[in-house]
């Protein structure tokens, strides 16, 4: 069964460990049918997204396949550029930064995939795996002591440690998901961004694999991007929950106010589909579907990106594009509906 967070703002550090500020990352498309000399559309995968991030705590990101969370997090940790914005670890710049900067942050900045075999060099011992990272980082590390760290870091994530001989295609997709943490953790991070890591797996597998994340949290000190379609596994695990639609930040706030008080349109869409553990509760709860389809990321709406399937859209916002406004506890980038500035 999965723990829930305290979900407490009071402990944390006054300064943010990632501080991330207008971050924009595109992509160049070619369209079909178009001729070669035609310049490629451009696709707006985050467009201007802004948050901070503690020592010890978990934001979780939320939102619909295609709402540029899995970009986002590719753009933190450096896999892809930003094209324009901010992106500050430990009050140090990353966004331009040289190679040799990135190779050298990558060590504090670690991710875990959502497919677990898919991530996993299928031809590397689950050894070799783990100690991919202390060899690159380390190479002048003797061979004792990295079997050593292996050996050791395989016992914290639940493997045998008489497993490290072992090939990926041995182990089920839980325990493949075990050797991604594990190859994540073995450098000492200070953030891991997590990227959809239970998606693929059996809920009761999903459920041991976010308490053992939890417990490793807690143990280590660190910070979670915990980034999932599933609104109960946010609920459970996050301390401030992030919500994006079409590349957009629309929502982020404290665990309680997100889920006690879903401001944004989009938001209480996403929260009414959540099923309630009361049967009485869930037969009567209101559902509010969403008209329409996502938009193109390569066409978005002017104004308000959600204003297509919005109940409460109207002109303005279609002229003008809302921005997070509210309290430190709860931010809504919303004309219609508001929060209030002070909590």
């Amino acid at each position: 069964m999965m723990t829930q967070t305290s979900n407490s703002s009071a402990t944390q550090p006054k300064t943010p460990l990632l501080k991330v500020r207008d971050v924009h990352t595109t992509f160049n498309i070619k369209q079909k049918g178009t001729y070669f000399w035609q310049k490629p559309a451009t696709l707006k995968a985050v467009n201007g997204v802004s948050f901070e991030i503690f020592a010890g705590e978990t934001l979780g990101v939320v939102g619909e396949s295609g709402c540029g969370k899995s970009t986002l997090a590719r753009t933190i940790v450096g896999l892809i550029e930003a094209n324009s914005g901010s992106i500050l670890f430990n009050e140090e710049e990353l966004v331009g930064a040289s190679k040799k900067t990135m190779r050298m942050k990558r060590k504090d900045i670690q991710m875990i995939f959502q497919d677990p075999l898919a991530s996993l060099n299928p031809r590397m011992t689950v050894g070799d795996i783990i100690a991919e990272p202390l060899r690159t980082y380390y190479p002048k590390m003797k061979k004792s002591e990295v079997q050593s760290e292996v050996r050791e870091i395989m016992k914290k994530v639940g493997l045998l440690p008489n497993q490290i001989n072992r090939y990926p295609h041995e182990f089920s997709g839980g325990q493949c998901q075990r050797i991604g943490i594990a190859r994540a953790l073995i450098l000492k991070p200070k953030i891991i961004i997590c990227d959809e890591p239970v998606s693929a797996l059996d809920v009761s597998i999903q459920a041991q694999v976010i308490n053992l994340l939890q417990d490793i949290q807690e143990e280590m000190g660190l910070a979670l991007i915990f980034i999932a379609h599933d609104l109960s596994v946010i609920k459970h695990i996050a301390d401030r929950v992030l919500v994006m639609y079409l590349g957009n930040a629309v929502e982020l706030g404290v665990n309680k106010a997100v889920y006690g008080k879903p401001t944004h349109p989009y938001t209480q869409a996403l929260m009414s589909a959540v099923p309630l553990p009361d049967p009485i509760a869930e037969r009567n709860k209101t559902i509010q579907l969403l008209e329409g389809d996502l938009p193109s990321p390569i066409n978005p709406p002017s104004g308000c990106a959600f204003r297509t399937r919005c109940p409460l859209a109207d002109e303005e916002c279609a002229q003008i594009k809302p921005i997070l406004e509210g309290n430190i506890n709860h931010r809504v980038a919303c004309l219609k509906n508001k929060v209030e500035e002070a909590s």
